[in-house]
């Protein structure tokens, strides 16, 4: 089954003193393009978290994104009380002054504050490292129902061609009396004495070099080749490109060999459809 590129997917997770958002959207590209912003705090599990997405999403514009809120009493930020202490004890010494004033001049000096390194806990982490398991399931989903639109979409395309190449084919033997008739009128209007035999050489030579019954052949097999392709386990985005590539080579043939008015606007018709198709697996995984 086809996935699309397109997704999202968000979670979100409340931990005792802050809450955690996960987001991740994914746009289409031609390989994997991924961005990441979270907090410093969580820069060392970065290198995890982009094989993890490698591994679930393979290709497309992706960015992931971890944001931080916190919502209790905490703080990396602590008072030194034995450092602070000693400072105001020797402020008093030198100055006799109000407590409140000393102990704000002895917040200002050196040591009076430290700011301890944070640390990822662990467990919390465990919980942070299932919320983004969620949040890539979320975007697997949205990629599974776009590619499920994608695929109904190919499909009638697909028909539609296939419907037009069956007109061409019934079209084919009035196209090629066509050419006879206006062969043999030229010849008559040359008023010109002709071998018959060489005259019925040289137009089956002619009609030959016009002869589609090839095309046609192999471009209902790529039309079959590409519907069976759809419905394969995995989305192979690139796989249904190059059999869009070969229809059009087949299209485009046929096109060029009718030399007949009414089949080149079948032609036409038939390369819109696959136009559209093409536009389309841009968006395929």
């Amino acid at each position: 089954m086809i996935q699309s590129m397109t997704g999202y997917g968000k979670s979100v997770i409340q931990l005792p003193t802050k809450k955690i958002s996960i987001e991740i959207k994914s746009l289409n590209s031609k390989n994997l393009d991924l961005n990441t912003r979270m907090p410093s705090l969580y820069r060392e599990k970065e290198l995890d978290i982009r094989k993890l997405i490698a591994s679930k999403l393979e290709r497309g514009k992706i960015d992931f994104s971890l944001y931080m809120e916190i919502t209790g009493e905490e703080t990396s930020t602590q008072i030194n009380r034995t450092v602070v202490k000693q400072y105001i004890k020797q402020l008093k010494e030198v100055v006799d002054g109000d407590e409140t004033e000393l102990l704000k001049m002895a917040i200002r000096l050196p040591d009076a504050v430290t700011t301890e390194r944070d640390e990822i806990d662990e467990d919390e982490w465990a919980q942070i490292s299932n919320e983004i398991d969620n949040s890539l399931e979320k975007i697997h989903q949205y990629r599974l129902d776009e590619g499920k639109t994608l695929e109904s979409d190919f499909f009638t395309r697909v028909q539609n061609i296939s419907e037009l190449l069956d007109q061409v084919i019934a079209m084919d033997p009035e196209r090629i009396e066509g050419v006879r008739e206006r062969l043999q009128k030229g010849v008559s209007e040359l008023k010109e004495k002709v071998d018959q035999n060489r005259f019925e050489q040289e137009l089956i030579y002619y009609i030959e070099k016009f002869d589609i019954t090839e095309e046609k052949v192999r471009l209902k097999n790529h039309l079959e080749y590409f519907l069976k392709a759809l419905k394969s386990p995995d989305s192979n985005g690139k796989k249904l490109g190059f059999i869009g590539q070969e229809m059009g080579r087949e299209i485009n043939t046929i096109g060029s060999k009718s030399n007949y008015a009414p089949m080149q606007k079948l032609v036409v018709q038939m390369k819109d459809e696959l136009e559209k198709i093409k536009e389309q697996l841009l968006n395929v995984l």
